[in-house]
């Protein structure tokens, strides 16, 4: 039922192209008026977490996850922290481990199913500030943990958290891996697999017996490296293995609370296994929307006051179910 068949987001001109839609914002947009207050916590495997408070002295609160190697200064996160703000939200934007631009403590970093961080970040707030209720915005890889959280059941759901929302989002992880392994897709891989080996470089100057780079050359999609490094530092038997357990999409039908996902049709970064269609119409809290475009978050959009199409989208979706 909650399967949204039309969407009115009808970009102009030259963002009708997947590419430009997933390209122009992190080149080109400027978000202003979002001035953070950082606050570092404890994990309870004695690690830490960075996060990024824009404080309105609002009653409600929003937890902003990023995507793939973003952080809070990512201009999808600052828009979309922005438009909620002038709702009259406060907002905290989640920097996973190793992103905050401090390397964290332990060989491990975050990954796409690590709820467990995602569970300390909630309670920490539930525990340390007086919030009415609190909703959840995941961008991407963000997205995909925020759905795997509120679904799993591996963790009880605050009774506060009373709605999220997800842009997008790879549901299915080895659909997305797949996609972004095509040929053209390779600046992407590119760009990801230089910034992974940044981090990896930075780690063997701090564990040099723990992890090395021998032959990354030879890594040329995400499998290679997962399989490599994310699955083994993680408790993974492999890269398959990692995919299977936490890709979102079997996670959906236990969603018990209101959710928004938006995924555009033409993202570069979405196999068709991404596009939860049938966990959506047998969903009564998962509403799914298809724009035919926007790239991976992209919706661009020029017409009014600075936000993005999926910011006034979220922002109204939110407000009206907290």
């Amino acid at each position: 039922m909650p399967l949204i068949s039309a969407s009115d987001y009808k970009p102009w001109g030259l963002f009708k192209n997947a590419h430009i839609q997933t390209i122009y914002p992190p080149l080109f947009r400027k978000v202003r008026n979002v001035n953070y207050i950082r606050e570092r916590i404890s994990t309870p495997d004695h690690d830490f977490i960075d996060l990024d408070w824009s404080r309105i002295d609002g009653d409600k609160a929003v937890i902003v996850l990023h995507g793939l190697e973003g952080h809070s200064q990512r201009s999808y996160v600052l828009g979309m922290i922005r438009a909620l703000n002038s709702r009259g939200w406060d907002a905290v934007a989640f920097n996973f481990r190793g992103c905050s631009g401090q390397p964290n403590r332990l060989l491990r970093s975050y990954h796409c199913g690590a709820t467990e961080d995602l569970h300390t970040v909630v309670n920490h707030v539930i525990d340390h500030y007086r919030y009415a209720c609190i909703s959840l915005v995941g961008f991407s890889v963000g997205g995909n943990l925020t759905l795997m959280y509120l679904g799993e059941k591996k963790y009880t759901i605050s009774p506060l958290i009373k709605c999220a929302a997800a842009v997008s989002v790879p549901c299915d992880l080895e659909s997305s891996a797949d996609k972004l392994a095509a040929p053209s897709n390779i600046l992407y891989m590119k760009r990801f697999l230089k910034m992974f080996h940044d981090k990896i470089r930075v780690k063997m100057r701090m564990m040099p017996d723990e992890i090395d780079d021998a032959n990354y050359h030879s890594i040329r999609t995400f499998k290679d490296f997962d399989e490599r490094y994310t699955a083994p530092i993680h408790g993974f038997s492999s890269a398959e293995d990692y995919w299977t357990q936490c890709s979102c999409k079997q996670f959906l039908p236990g969603i018990e609370i209101p959710v928004l996902l938006v995924s555009a049709r033409d993202d570069p970064f979405l196999g068709k296994e991404c596009y939860p269609v049938e966990e959506a119409s047998n969903s009564r809290h998962l509403y799914f929307e298809m724009p035919d475009h926007g790239g991976h978050v992209g919706f661009v959009d020029f017409r009014s006051n600075g936000e993005y199409w999926h910011e006034k989208r979220i922002a109204a979706f939110v407000t009206k179910n907290a």
